[in-house]
């Protein structure tokens, strides 16, 4: 991820930390509120500017260690449910790096951070566009998943690439590898190769049980 410099800025951020969770720009995300504080966090973020920054736990416990890049989003939409529940839909404005932890009386947690300036939509070669959705139908068919490919050609570019990273069953280190690669063409091909190393090691998984 590219250092701050020109077009970026500093803000203070409302966190939802969740592992397994990341955002880009230009995506989004459904998400399930049903914690107080993070009920509170949402309840908090329509109040002001509508904006909840997603980040992953290095680890767990609570408090948890954070990784030093994540996504702030917009809530695009929201739902209010029975018990003071929400669903609401992040759209993805901007990456960001941690600075700091802030000293807060909020229920959720808050921090400092530098945004990055999204730029334009990036885009693959031929090739590599060919190589990704190749890939990604034998992880599908390899874990029996139902796609409609149709509507997977007609994804731009930076689209197919985010929404693999964001939806693929990959674990916490990867996705967030994937978060901080700088290029779509590096996040391409780390995609890729995670779609492969993961869809080995279910079969491998499915080959024990059936030895067992």
């Amino acid at each position: 991820m590219p250092s701050a410099g020109a077009g970026s800025a500093t803000a203070r951020l409302s966190i939802f930390p969740l592992a397994g969770a990341i955002l880009f720009p230009r995506m989004q995300l459904p998400l399930h509120i049903f914690e107080p504080r993070y009920r509170a966090l949402v309840s908090d973020a329509m109040a002001r500017d509508r904006r909840i920054a997603m980040i992953q736990p290095r680890a767990a416990g609570d408090p948890s260690p954070l990784f030093a890049v994540g996504c702030v989003g917009h809530i695009a939409h929201v739902e209010a449910l029975d018990e003071g529940r929400f669903n609401i839909i992040l759209s993805g404005v901007a990456r960001f790096r941690l600075i700091r932890e802030l000293d807060v009386t909020t229920p959720f947690r808050q921090v400092e951070a530098v945004l990055e300036d999204v730029g334009e939509p990036a885009a693959l070669g031929i090739a590599a566009r060919a190589a990704l959705e190749s890939e990604a139908r034998r992880f599908a068919d390899s874990q029996g998943y139902a796609v409609d490919w149709e509507s997977v050609a007609k994804l731009d570019d930076e689209s197919l690439v985010n929404g693999i990273a964001q939806i693929a069953p990959f674990d916490v280190a990867a996705k967030q590898a994937l978060l901080e690669a700088p290029l779509l063409n590096d996040r391409a091909e780390l995609v890729m190769q995670l779609l492969q190393f993961f869809g080995r090691r279910a079969s491998d998984d499915d080959d024990e049980v059936t030895l067992q």
